[in-house]
């Protein structure tokens, strides 16, 4: 008995002298409040005229299109933070109407109420509502990675069948570009008039990196696969009816170190997403980012940035220990809208005590709904990712690791010198 009294109160000893997690310092979460972010990730979407379709090109692979999953609790309907995101917006106005009257500055007006200087813009192609300086493009490439018939990788589920249709025309479109109506016959043919051109049109209309959501479409790990063997499999099934999975998986390995390859060239980061992803048949296991440990150790690649998106969740030890290589970044976007902001700056934390200059705030701001577009999305995220960074400082000023001054150094670069510094902005 008396010994397992002394062990009671010993463990309410040390829950005493830990207390509850610390909350944010009020003078840093002010500062942090007020400093012009670089938003990593997002996809705005462009102001639309009367009699103009809606705008898709947000994504190549738009969510709206899959079988109904269960929802996390903060992105539901009626959530709080995206019910304080439309008063904090649209308290004054109508959503539309302040669309008509902002007119094509209505998206810069957005990141104004969200305290972003610039955005990352994922995007199909741009719009006169959406271009630098504000925003900076980020289009997506893994159209280029499946250039045969792509039916028997569809049939898995209607989630994969409704994504590589998207894909198809996506390619169809790449290859229109490159004044082409097929995949040409040969693959230095496909990778000399298709795959480069491409992404060199993409630099020229001043791409910043190229995005991949390929965790949406198979697994992460893109093997080592030698060149004569993707043109093997490339001239036995092109224009043909495409490969089995296992067969059409080393060229997608191949095309993939390519046009990372290529990006490194041509000075454009690589995103990629790495987080449980939408839809109620992802591969949660396919988006861990240790997947990607070949492709980081890759001598040819070093000179290729890798920005693992959303920071990996739920696989954020992982993802803490791929920031050693030098070629890995990160961000947070999509988990500032998943997570609570003491839940995320433990995440926040455990990163900057590690590599700090590779931590990159982003919202993951999108138009979920109609009343969780890419401007509410984009707001709440901001909020609580400020906020998560406020409580990872204070806990880390609070336990002698860094002093104030160091504290807003830290803030600067996560909110915006880090990603300045990795885009030459």
């Amino acid at each position: 008995m008396d010994n397992r009294l002394w062990m009671a109160a010993t463990l309410l000893l040390v829950g005493c002298a830990q207390g509850p997690p610390p909350a944010a310092d009020p003078d840093l979460l002010t500062e942090i409040q007020g400093i012009r972010a670089v938003d990593n990730h997002a996809h705005p979407v462009r102001v639309v005229g009367s009699g103009e379709q809606p705008d898709r090109g947000f994504d190549a692979l738009p969510v709206d299109n899959m079988e109904p999953s269960s929802d996390p609790v903060n992105e539901r309907p009626g959530a709080p933070a995206i019910q304080d995101a439309a008063r904090a917006l649209y308290a004054a106005k109508a959503k539309p109407v302040t669309i008509q009257e902002k007119g094509e500055q209505y998206p810069s007006w957005v990141l104004d109420q969200m305290g972003v200087d610039v955005m990352l813009a994922n995007r199909v192609e741009m719009g006169s509502s959406i271009q630098p300086p504000r925003f900076r493009w980020v289009p997506y490439a893994d159209a280029l990675m499946f250039p045969l018939d792509n039916s028997k990788l569809a049939e898995r589920n209607s989630d994969r069948k409704s994504f590589f249709s998207l894909e198809d025309n996506l390619r169809a479109r790449y290859l229109k570009e490159a004044g082409l109506t097929a995949p040409p016959a040969t693959f230095a043919d496909y990778l000399s008039k298709v795959v480069t051109p491409t992404l060199e049109r993409h630099k020229q209309g001043g791409a910043v990196a190229e995005k991949f959501e390929a965790a949406y479409l198979r697994s992460l790990e893109f093997d080592p696969v030698e060149r004569a063997d993707a043109e093997h499999i490339y001239a036995r099934f092109v224009g043909k009816t495409g490969p089995p999975e296992t067969d059409y998986k080393p060229l997608q390995d191949y095309l993939f170190r390519y046009i990372a390859s290529e990006c490194g060239r041509l000075g454009m980061a690589v995103h990629l997403h790495t987080m449980a992803g939408a839809g109620s048949y992802f591969h949660v296991g396919g988006a861990n980012p240790l997947l990607l440990e070949s492709v980081l150790n890759d001598p040819a690649l070093r000179k290729t940035r890798f920005v693992m998106l959303h920071g990996g969740w739920p696989f954020i030890h992982e993802i803490t220990s791929l920031l050693d290589k030098p070629n890995a970044y990160l961000d947070f976007s999509g988990q500032s809208l998943l997570l609570d902001p003491p839940a995320l700056a433990a995440n926040i934390r455990e990163w900057l005590e590690h590599v700090p200059e590779k931590v990159m705030f982003a919202t993951d701001a999108y138009p979920y709904s109609n009343e969780m577009g890419w401007e509410e999305s984009g707001w709440a995220a901001s909020r609580t990712g400020r906020r998560a960074l406020a409580i990872a400082l204070t806990g880390m000023l609070r336990d002698g690791e860094i002093t104030r001054p160091h504290a807003s150094e830290l803030a600067r670069m996560v909110l915006a010198e880090n990603a300045k510094k990795l885009y030459g902005l």
